[in-house]
């Protein structure tokens, strides 16, 4: 309505000099014009709107997406894809969905929520809806955690009150203060409204490195035993993992209300990956710079890369975090072999 107002407020001048019929059927006109232009559908093909109470997320496509660009993460996939999938076919949720992930640097933790994201809102972390965190950017200074605290509760509550299904995403966990993202807890809990607000259809994510050697030692153990990494079940590892973070001063959620109180829904383990998975961060590189993969090149990129441990070389210590700058180096490669074909 107040852009039908508008719209007809600069009609007026012409208006004036109209017979009555005429005024009616040009107001008419005008009014039914705005109400089409402000119809959802229009409006939002246009402008970023907040889905609306019946939004379900596409199973299919997330699974996909999933599967062809996140590698060597058979836990952290199905894991993520089943709550989210729940949660978002749920018409009522009890409470907003919590998903705190686990893994050295280069395994997906990133990778992995920005997907999510885009499937949420499909601008991603350039959503207005989508917020990112960091903890050394943010919230840098010890001294200063009481004003974090309020200025986080206030960012959340407007961000949900604008938009119920926002996402909100913490990265750096391992850095952030002791006792801060306890200012939170109130809005993760099982509660109908906080102030008049409810936050139970928003979705909060945490990314830390904390709990990684934890994770890397299972896996080792599994490796050892002569077992398959894609025999690891989430209750070999969840359990150690929520005991370790809790107990982790540099977790983020050391000694956390969030966890003494069962908020987090998930904590997600992320695998460190081994030479064949650096390989496949190679190949989905080296395609989505429009190139051809060359094995000789993707070869060339996983050697560069370190193993651990030292003896057996088993898995990258980096991960695939380094992939696309040791791609660089080997560009002036593919791009000749392309011409060469071309």
């Amino acid at each position: 309505m107040p852009r039908a107002a508008a719209l007809v407020w600069l009609l007026l001048p012409g208006l004036a000099a109209l017979e009555p019929l005429s005024v009616g059927l040009a107001i008419g006109v005008a009014s039914a014009l705005t109400g089409y232009l402000s119809h959802p559908r229009f409006y939002c093909s246009y402008v970023e709107c907040c889905p609306t109470a019946g939004h379900r997320l596409n199973a299919t496509a997330l699974k996909v997406q999933l599967d062809t660009k996140l590698f060597g993460q058979h836990l952290a996939k199905d894991v993520v894809l089943k709550a989210v999938m729940g949660f978002s076919n749920n018409p009522s949720p009890k409470k907003p969905l919590t998903l705190s992930l686990h893994g050295w640097a280069g395994t997906g933790k990133n990778f992995l929520s920005q997907i999510l994201a885009e499937h949420v809102h499909p601008a991603g972390l350039r959503s207005k809806f989508v917020h990112l965190f960091l903890a050394t950017l943010h919230f840098p200074h010890q001294d200063q955690v009481t004003v974090y605290k309020e200025q986080l509760q206030n960012w959340i509550r407007g961000n949900v009150s604008a938009c119920p299904h926002s996402v909100f995403i913490f990265d750096e966990m391992d850095k952030m203060h002791p006792g801060l993202m306890d200012a939170i807890k109130p809005f993760l809990d099982y509660y109908e409204q906080v102030d008049g607000v409810s936050y139970r259809k928003a979705i909060f994510i945490f990314l830390s490195n904390a709990g990684g050697d934890l994770i890397n030692k299972a896996a080792l153990d599994f490796w050892t035993s002569g077992r398959h990494r894609e025999e690891i079940q989430l209750k070999d590892l969840e359990p150690m993992l929520s005991v370790g973070i809790f107990n982790n001063k540099n977790s983020g959620l050391w000694h956390s209300s969030l966890i003494d109180r069962n908020l987090i829904d998930y904590f997600v383990p992320f695998l460190p990956l081994e030479h064949r998975h650096v390989k496949m961060c190679v190949r989905a590189e080296m395609r989505a710079r429009g190139y051809d993969v060359n094995e000789e090149v993707v070869q060339a990129v996983a050697d560069e890369m370190t193993f651990f441990p030292k003896d057996q070389k088993i898995y990258s210590d980096k991960g695939c975090k380094t992939v696309q700058a040791k791609l660089d180096i080997h560009e002036d490669v593919t791009i000749r072999d392309m011409k060469a074909k071309g």
